[in-house]
């Protein structure tokens, strides 16, 4: 026999369901609307992610690889949520993920590599540089919102400045400009020689190479061409003319003799000029060198 009451009660627990999930979004929603791009959380956190079974990377999925599963964690010592600020304050019923890189621990030195963009597998934070703690964008886990809420958050960005620097360390690890292997041989030494003469202090010409804001090339026709015109533009801080007496010219003409010309690259020429002497065109036309990772295929084999 039909139970009369049941659709009044199926209707009442319906109601009581969805009134339910209301205070749950908006718990979550109230929380994340704390959260900025960047912010953490500290202490030990567990970061997830997929492996094959029968081929194990790493020691933590080489631990689990004999129990048949193809998922395991490596603790951490906190994450930072990277996911933009405008997404985070959403609200959890449009947008109920998010996405954390978990923090890891560098020494001084790499640290301070970190915050002048050097690394661009790591984001500089400086609500945990104390810790000198940075993080690894070459790791990416989502979760659902609702996790967050537990959480205990530490501001990660004080400033504008440094929301902007974030927000470029992150743009920098994707649209990293693929520079063809042949001048990446090319530009070897002018990498090996920025790389000896940075962190030298005492020296004009490391002096000279921390001014720098950026290095860009451009090829012209194009990268593809049989035969290339590169030229580079040395992006220096508006107001460093000199240093010790030493013109720009005189460094410009030492970095351009380690790129000669050769192969296909029949010509190259450059210039060392403030952002505000460059044009619009030249910038957006040419490709940021990130000269502490030029790689070929052949060094990778």
């Amino acid at each position: 026999m039909d139970n009369p009451d049941l659709p009044e009660q199926q209707g009442a627990e319906k109601i009581l369901v969805d009134n339910e999930r209301k205070v749950l979004v908006q718990t979550v929603d109230i929380a994340l609307g704390e959260w900025c791009q960047g912010d953490c959380v500290l202490g030990e956190q567990w970061f997830v992610y997929r492996f094959n079974p029968q081929r194990p990377l790493t020691n933590d999925a080489a631990d689990v690889a004999q129990e048949d599963v193809d998922l395991t964690e490596s603790k951490v010592k906190g994450f930072a949520v990277i996911t933009q600020t405008c997404d985070i304050v959403r609200s959890c019923m449009d947008r109920p993920f998010l996405e954390v890189a978990p923090l890891v621990e560098v020494d001084e030195q790499c640290l301070y590599e970190i915050q002048k963009s050097k690394r661009p597998q790591y984001a500089y934070i400086s609500g945990v540089a104390e810790y000198k703690l940075v993080a690894d964008l070459d790791r990416v886990m989502t979760l659902e919102k609702a996790v967050v809420t537990d959480w205990q958050r530490t501001p990660g960005c004080q400033n504008d400045q440094e929301i902007r620097a974030l927000g470029q360390a992150l743009a920098r690890k994707r649209i990293r400009f693929a520079f063809p292997d042949d001048f990446n041989e090319l530009a070897r030494k002018l990498q090996k020689r920025m790389q000896e003469k940075h962190d030298k202090h005492e020296s004009a010409e490391g002096k000279a190479l921390r001014a720098l804001r950026e290095i860009r090339v451009r090829a012209e026709p194009s990268w593809n061409a049989s035969k290339a015109h590169l030229m580079f533009w040395f992006i220096r801080h508006e107001q460093q003319s000199q240093f010790e007496g030493i013109s720009w010219d005189q460094f410009l003409k030492q970095w351009l003799e380690l790129v000669p010309k050769d192969g296909r690259f029949h010509s190259v020429e450059g210039l060392v000029m403030s952002l505000e002497d460059m044009i619009a065109k030249d910038y957006i036309e040419s490709d940021p060198l990130d000269l502490d990772h030029l790689s070929s295929k052949k060094q990778n084999l």
